[in-house]
């Protein structure tokens, strides 16, 4: 079984050896960055040096974000990113509304490669039901917090938590899996990104984009299940087996289908651990 993915990994593609310590660093998917990471003048060799590393197949799933869609560099991006056997998936920044995902996805560009769209601002959230069903070919959405924060003037963390929730309730309306969290900019306090994971697992989210390798094993402690969560699930799930319809366990709690669909997720990350 296909190991979910927790760990998003952002480096600059302008910084080959970056990218090439990335693919070894453990992250579930590696996200090349064209976009924020990049400085203007370093935007035609970042797209150069990505398109040439991805002429080959890469040892772990690797995603290019491209620069903003409408602007200058996204056409550029997506020509150079064309028909190449290492790329598994686009992300396309600052997504406002349905039009920009069908646009890139019928372009010809990377036919049957995934798109993930990041939403980044107020109008990007209304629409984000709309963007999450725009094309087959959308995989996931997610938010880019740092945009949107300063896009609604929001100070405090907690300001954000209503459009967490409607991007997490919009990819499950959907049928896409659960988003992954946005980056915690502190590379150094591992504390605050394990309390900050914590609550983004209660809100819904599954794994999250990091931006330097030490906070791959923190994202990945906070989002697996712990023993007694899989025990938990083991029991709902043997208990399903034996009956149909709603049931209670023994314990008293009640289970029905939802209840055992939760459970096998948690089961299927729970794998990850196993030899």
């Amino acid at each position: 079984m296909k190991a979910v993915p927790l760990t998003w990994l952002y480096v600059p593609g302008d910084r080959p050896e970056v990218v090439s310590k990335a693919l070894a660093s453990g992250a579930d998917v590696v996200v090349v960055d064209l976009e924020d990471a990049v400085a203007p003048d370093r935007k035609e060799y970042a797209r150069t040096a990505t398109a040439e590393r991805l002429t080959d197949p890469q040892p772990v799933p690797v995603h290019v974000r491209i620069n903003a869609l409408g602007g200058p560099l996204a056409t550029p991006d997506l020509q150079a990113l064309r028909n190449l056997p290492g790329l598994a998936g686009l992300r396309l920044p600052k997504v406002t509304a349905p039009e920009e995902v069908v646009q890139v996805a019928t372009c010809g560009t990377a036919p049957g490669i995934g798109l993930y769209a990041l939403l980044e601002t107020a109008l990007g959230i209304e629409h984000a039901f709309a963007v999450a069903t725009a094309h087959p070919t959308l995989h996931g959405i997610a938010l880019g917090e740092a945009d949107l924060r300063a896009d609604l003037g929001v100070r405090e963390d907690a300001g954000l938590d209503w459009c967490r929730s409607r991007v997490v309730v919009a990819a499950r309306a959907a049928g896409l899996a659960p988003p992954p969290q946005s980056v915690h900019p502190d590379t150094r306090d591992l504390d605050t990104l394990a309390a900050s994971c914590a609550h983004g697992r209660a809100l819904g989210f599954l794994g999250r984009a990091a931006i330097h390798p030490r906070q791959l094993p923190v994202i990945e402690r906070a989002y697996l299940p712990t023993q007694a969560e899989t025990e938990a699930a083991e029991q709902i799930v043997k208990a399903a087996a034996t009956d149909e319809g709603a049931q209670a366990l023994p314990d008293g709690r009640f289970i029905d289908a939802a209840v055992v669909a939760a459970a096998r997720r948690t089961l299927s990350l729970a794998d990850r651990t196993r030899p």
